[in-house]
């Protein structure tokens, strides 16, 4: 299975805000959409990095008191590790667990954003896929015997 199957059925929208936004505005928007994850774009929409729960929780403990205040560009991650849609979902959970993240931004042949997997994403479509082979087995088995 390809990341491009889990894109048509989850969808390509994905959240973003600007580096300029507070770190509580940021927080806001990862409640409200319920994701752990925000990408971070600049104003002709290029990506700029990512801000993830674990960036805040990293950036509160360094600034200490008052960092709601401090800009996502303070706390965002800017080495983006990107995947493909044609990647397999295998080698997706791969990466994610060698570069320890749980979040991986998808780019087309042209690197134009075209959607965003997280970890729970490649978890779901692995156990989806998981229960088809057996239900195909089952299948197999009994209409064999």
């Amino acid at each position: 299975m390809v990341i491009a199957s889990i894109l048509r059925t989850k969808g390509n929208r994905v959240v973003a805000l600007g580096p300029e936004e507070t770190i509580l505005s940021a927080a806001r928007l990862l409640t409200e959409n319920r994701i752990g994850a925000v990408l971070v774009r600049g104003p002709a929409g290029e990506l700029l990095g990512i801000l993830s729960e674990r960036d805040i929780v990293r950036g509160m403990a360094a600034q200490g008191p008052g960092t709601t205040g401090l800009l996502v560009s303070q706390f965002m991650t800017r080495q983006l590790v990107t995947i493909r849609p044609e990647t397999l979902v295998v080698e997706a959970l791969g990466l994610m667990t060698e570069r320890r993240v749980r979040h991986l931004p998808v780019l087309d042949a042209g690197g134009g954003l075209i959607g965003m997997v997280s970890i729970g994403d490649l978890v779901k479509a692995r156990i989806e896929a998981a229960v088809q082979e057996a239900e195909e087995l089952k299948h197999y088995v009994v209409s064999a015997g």
